[in-house]
Formats: C-alpha cells, sequence, structure tokens
C-alpha cells in the first residue's frame, strides 16, 4: 500500500435492498484486504461510501439526504473523500455529476471490483491490479446472509425501474454460489436468504432452464447451513416442482415471498403481471390447501392509475379472506420512464394514503388473529443480536424473515447465545415483535 492510503479509513452507508447490501460487503471486503480499516463510525473515517437505491422516490430522497449530509462533512474537513454507488448513480450518473461536485465518485455496478482502484486514482497513488479473491465484509447482525444469484430482471412490470436500472436478468454460474455460499458458511453463517428480483426465473437465461431447485439442493448439502430461505418467487414460476422441494427438504425455510400486487384483472394487465385473477386464486387455494405448512408473505400496491374505489375494495376484501401471513403494502409511485407514468387516471396522493390506511388496518387484524394461533406453542429460533434497549436477546424462526417480518423476543439471557439456534415458547404479540421464554437448546 502506498504511504498516501496507509492508515486510511473507510466507512459505508447501506441503503435500500438486500441486493444492495451483498454488493457492499463485497466492496468492503476488498478495501481491507487491500490495507484499508473498516470502521462503522463515519466521522472517524477518511473515506465514506453512500450504496444508494432508487427504486422508489422516498429512496431516491433517502439517498440524496445521505449524500448531502456526506458532503458537509467533507466540506468541514471532518472527511476526505465522498464516494456514491448503487442504484442512484445507475439511474441518474449524469444528473448527479453535474449536480452534486462534492462527491468524488459515482460508482455504477462495472465499478464495484474496482474500489481499491478509484480510491488509488483519487489520491493520485499508481494504480494497482484487481484482486478477484473470495470475501464480504458482514453488515447484518446474527448468523444470517443474503446470497444474490442473479442480477436484474427481465419481467418489465409498468411499474418499475429495475429493468432500466439493471438491465435483463443475468443468472450467476452456480458453481460460482455455491463457492461463495460455503465461505459464508465457513465463516459463521447459518441460514442463507436465497434473493433476486426474482428467484424463480433462476438458470434460464445461462443454462436454458430452470435450475432454481437444483441450486438449492447443492446449498443444502452445505452441513454448516441449516436454513435456506427464498425471496423473492414469482407468482407464475412457483410451480409443484419447487413447492414440493420446499416442503420435503428439512433447510428450506417453510416461508414463501410472492408478490402479487393486485387482484383485478384490469389492474394486473395494466401492471403488465403474467397472473390473472383466477390463476392467482388458484395457485393461492393450491398453497394454502396441498401446501398448508408453507407461510406466505405477499406485497400489494394501492393507488395504481385508474385504480376505482371498487377495484380497492375487491383487493381488501381479498387480503381479508385469504388471511396472509405476512403481507406489504405500498402506494403507487409514479416513476419517470416507466410505462404507468404516462398513464391517464392517476391517483391522488390524499386517496393512496387513506386506502393504504385501510387496507393496512385489515392485514393488521389478520396478523394479530393469526399471531394469537402460535401463542402457547414452541419454535426454534436462530438468534439475531442483543438489544441494549430492552436487554433481551431479539432472533427469528423460519416462519419469520430477519428485518422484514416480526422479530422474536426472548426472555432469559443465560442460556441465549448470538448466532445459536435455541427452542423458545411464544408468550405474547405485541403487534411488532412476539415475546418468548426459553425453552431448550437446539441444534
Amino acid at each position: 500500500m502506498d504511504e498516501r492510503l496507509k492508515g486510511k479509513k473507510v466507512s459505508a452507508i447501506s441503503l435500500g435492498c438486500d441486493k444492495n447490501r451483498v454488493d457492499l460487503e463485497k466492496m468492503l471486503f476488498r478495501l481491507k484486504d487491500y490495507g484499508f480499516e473498516i470502521v462503522e463510525d463515519v466521522s472517524a473515517a477518511n473515506i465514506v461510501i453512500v450504496n444508494t437505491c432508487a427504486f422508489i422516490t422516498p429512496a431516491k430522497q433517502e439517498a440524496l439526504d445521505n449524500i448531502f449530509q456526506m458532503c458537509l462533512l467533507k466540506n468541514s474537513g471532518v472527511i476526505e473523500k465522498v464516494i456514491v454507488s448503487g442504484c442512484l448513480t445507475q439511474r441518474h450518473k449524469d444528473e448527479l455529476l453535474k449536480e452534486i461536485p462534492e462527491v468524488d465518485a459515482f460508482l455504477v455496478a462495472a465499478d464495484n471490483q474496482n474500489i481499491c482502484q478509484i480510491i488509488e486514482k483519487l489520491y493520485g497513488v499508481e494504480q494497482s491490479k484487481p484482486k478477484s479473491k473470495l470475501g464480504r465484509i458482514f453488515t447484518s447482525r446474527g448468523a444470517y446472509a443474503y446470497l444474490k444469484i442473479a442480477e436484474g430482471c427481465s419481467n418489465a412490470c409498468s411499474y418499475c425501474t429495475i429493468p432500466r436500472i439493471k438491465g435483463r436478468y443475468q443468472s450467476y454460474p452456480i458453481d460460482e454460489i455455491v463457492d461463495e455460499a460455503k465461505y459464508l458458511a465457513d465463516n459463521g453463517v447459518k441460514e442463507l436468504i436465497v434473493v433476486a428480483q426474482d428467484v424463480t426465473r433462476y438458470g434460464e437465461d445461462l443454462y436454458g432452464k430452470n435450475r432454481l431447485v437444483e441450486l438449492c439442493q447443492r446449498l443444502a448439502k452445505i452441513d454448516k447451513i441449516k436454513w435456506i430461505r427464498l425471496h423473492y418467487a414469482y407468482p407464475e414460476k412457483t410451480d409443484d416442482n419447487l413447492l414440493n422441494f420446499i416442503e420435503e427438504e428439512p433447510k428450506m425455510c417453510k416461508y414463501l415471498d410472492i408478490p402479487l400486487q393486485h387482484i383485478d384483472d384490469r389492474i394486473l394487465k395494466s401492471m403488465r403481471r403474467r397472473m390473472s385473477e383466477e390463476d392467482t386464486r388458484k395457485l393461492i387455494d393450491k398453497l394454502t390447501s396441498e401446501y398448508h405448512n408453507i407461510e406466505l408473505r405477499t406485497t400489494f400496491i394501492v393507488g395504481y392509475p385508474s385504480e376505482t374505489k371498487a377495484d380497492f375494495e375487491k383487493l381488501c376484501d381479498f387480503v381479508k379472506k385469504t388471511r396472509f401471513d405476512y403481507a406489504g403494502f405500498f402506494p403507487y409511485y409514479r416513476e419517470e420512464n416507466t410505462p404507468s407514468y404516462f398513464m391517464e387516471g392517476q391517483v391522488s396522493e390524499f386517496t393512496k394514503k387513506r386506502r393504504l390506511k385501510k387496507i393496512q388496518k385489515i392485514q393488521s387484524n389478520v396478523v394479530t388473529e393469526k399471531a394469537k394461533e402460535k401463542i402457547g406453542k414452541v419454535f426454534t429460533v436462530l438468534v439475531d443480536y442483543f438489544d441494549e434497549n430492552t436487554g433481551l436477546y431479539v432472533g427469528h424462526t423460519e416462519f419469520l424473515s430477519p428485518t422484514v417480518d416480526f422479530g422474536v423476543e426472548i426472555v432469559d439471557n443465560e442460556n441465549v447465545k448470538v448466532g445459536e439456534f435455541v427452542k423458545v415458547k411464544f408468550v405474547d404479540f405485541n403487534g411488532e415483535n412476539y415475546k418468548g421464554v426459553y425453552y431448550e437448546s437446539s441444534k
């Protein structure tokens, strides 16, 4: 390492989805391997990386707020360099270069592997040859890690910016994914959260056929890996082959995240979703009758252009009767350069907020009812972290995805350790977390 770079400290701010998080973790590993010290406190760093999201308007605003804050720290002499990576740069690099000259470098996805060389250039140091060494600096808590199996998306939903930002769906080679999973396992990871914009498309572009089940079969053979979870399964490709495997393979979490977005045929067609109302209802009926051990998470969009009161009430009725285990609801965001941006019948912000509040209340009632069914039962919990504020350890079950769903607060500190599995008897649910008491250790 050049003398001008010795002792330099790097900090990072990670925004957006967990796929972004994986990219950042790999960058941080390259930086540490190069010789930089990685620190959490941005004010203690010389170089700060802001890893951004640009999926929807609030995410863009959050990214810009963080960038401006880091630029202020730079201008006041607290830090030396500000680097911006992620989707905001991918989507708006040209505008950002003009509008925020204080930023030292804007990275697109192809630049991530050259992060050390980019910093060398910023400091006037002769550029070294990039290394391709496998590794990650974990930014998530506990013994789980995200395993990204593909980049981009080819579904072309009318409201979504991802294809424009990330390009078409590109599967990673199966051997590379397995090697990374083995690395994660050797470094203490016990749960793999297999993630892509659409995991159910995995392998089609690279191998000419779907190889998701084959990939998961190979991941399940890694001894140190105990749980494997899938995010996100698109409904039209969630077939019996995948469902049977999830149900039969002990290491597969009995949990499936299937974004549905709506139930009305006219809205679904306008969204460019490939499942009709009839097909959606058939899939849900199959999941709840034939695969009743698998708990379901989904997402819906309210206030999509031309959504009428009747369309919305139909969606509410569907959510109320289906009783999803977990569901997220998002108001429609009008994003530039998406087909839905130009559609007539844009719904007012007031109406979107009102509809969002109503459907969230419906789902909250469903969740509360379902939570009561778990009280008094014993579940295996993977312990994620110790909460300094409550003095309790917090973890999750195979039916609860960390950071996405509810947590489990454990009332017993003597027999509980971060990264370990324990049996916990659920005793209460407060609307945000389950509370449980230690029952016994679990291997």
